[in-house]
């Protein structure tokens, strides 16, 4: 056993150093995620950063990216590292994050690099209301457990800067907002592990994965969704809460939460939707009905260049040496169509509220995957797009 700074707080969970996790499962991970965005409203042009950094305790690897989409730009930076004894080490190569008020106000910084010129910064994030703790999300697949996972997320303003090709752009909360959470447990991660049972054909010819997750950010108050569903629409996972910003006021469960998507022609790129939050109403009453519409802006293919899993190469938690710095660029354009449809896709999106006859506007993010079958929405196979 090694001891670690961290140690000397009073934090443990289990009878080890905080350098060891309360299971084996290669798959622990421990993750920082953070969006960072501007010009929804149309003053200026559309700018969306994805920020993240992980530690995965059982392959002993720390790993973080940097993703922008602006324009026809896809710029990435992606940096990996042996882990160590040091939890609280929160950087890779040239990027950190610093907790200046947990909870609260974090530092995350991306200092210039030779290896990944196009892109650096130095962002402040602040709370605009509490840390929103989710559902768990609890998955079994045969006998084996793969998801279990704790996640909270909290909205906020940015200030600071942020240069591309050399430019400085002031960064400033009035105009600057995104969202940020920390999510942990047991997910897929690293390099392919050997298929075993779950490669089966039958089993494997029924994988599919619906998600919705969308953080609305309306001023006084965030609308958090959650929805996963099996290709039937069974429920895997669903959340709805309305997060206010006084935060002596307690979150506010919003019912089920339900959806109607559209899809851009030829691919599973969601060109609108709306979310309907439903709630048993008391008798006599029917059921209380909160309605959003979304409309994506800018997509940030987040999945292409930074770990998700669609370069064998370069996977979250994945060994690539004592450390690594790296830097990609492409063209929206040229970015492959399946590797679009393959990952989650973060759209940037503006938001309208309709509650009780009266219409609010927001921003955030629209995170959406239909991949492989899906019923409801007409695609049976991994390959299917949208007429």
């Amino acid at each position: 056993m090694t001891l670690s700074p961290l140690d000397d707080y009073p934090v443990h969970q289990i009878a080890e150093t905080i350098r060891h996790v309360g299971t084996s499962d290669r798959n622990f991970y421990d993750r920082y995620y953070f969006n960072c965005h501007a010009g929804v409203d149309g003053d200026s042009e559309p700018l969306f950063l994805i920020i993240g950094l992980g530690q995965y305790p059982n392959l002993g690897v720390c790993d973080g990216f940097a993703v922008l989409r602006r324009g026809d730009d896809h710029i990435v930076f992606r940096a990996s590292r042996a882990l160590g004894d040091d939890r609280m080490d929160l950087s890779v190569g040239p990027l950190r994050i610093e907790i200046i008020e947990g909870l609260h106000r974090l530092r995350v910084v991306l200092d210039p690099s030779p290896e990944a010129p196009d892109l650096n910064f130095d962002l402040t994030f602040e709370s605009d209301g509490p840390a929103n703790l989710e559902a768990r999300h609890f998955h079994r697949q045969l006998e084996r457990v793969t998801f279990d996972t704790q996640r909270f997320v909290q909205t906020g303003t940015w200030s600071g800067s942020l240069t591309i090709d050399g430019d400085v752009i002031p960064v400033t909360p009035e105009t600057w907002r995104g969202n940020r959470d920390r999510s942990w447990g047991v997910r897929p991660v690293g390099e392919a592990e050997p298929p075993g049972r779950k490669a089966d054909p039958s089993i494997a010819g029924s994988q599919n994965f619906f998600w919705i997750y969308s953080i609305m950010q309306f001023g006084d108050f965030t609308v958090v969704t959650v929805v996963q569903e099996d290709q039937q629409g069974r429920r895997i996972l669903e959340d709805a809460t309305r997060v206010w910003a006084d935060r002596s006021r307690e979150p506010e469960w919003l019912g089920r939460p339900d959806h109607q998507l559209t899809f851009i022609s030829g691919t599973r790129e969601v060109k609108s939707g709306t979310l309907y939050f439903r709630r048993p109403g008391a008798p006599g009453e029917s059921d209380h009905i909160l309605e959003i519409t979304c409309e994506p802006i800018l997509p940030n293919y987040i999945g292409v260049g930074t770990g998700y899993g669609l370069e064998q190469d370069w996977r979250h938690g994945m060994w690539q040496g004592e450390l690594v710095v790296q830097g990609l660029r492409e063209t929206v354009s040229d970015i492959e169509p399946w590797k679009k449809m393959l990952c989650p896709v973060d759209n940037l999106a503006r938001f309208t509220l309709v509650e009780d006859g009266v219409t609010r506007t927001g921003t955030g993010l629209f995170e959406v995957a239909v991949i492989g079958p899906h019923q409801r929405y007409g695609f049976t196979g991994i390959g299917d797009v949208a007429p």
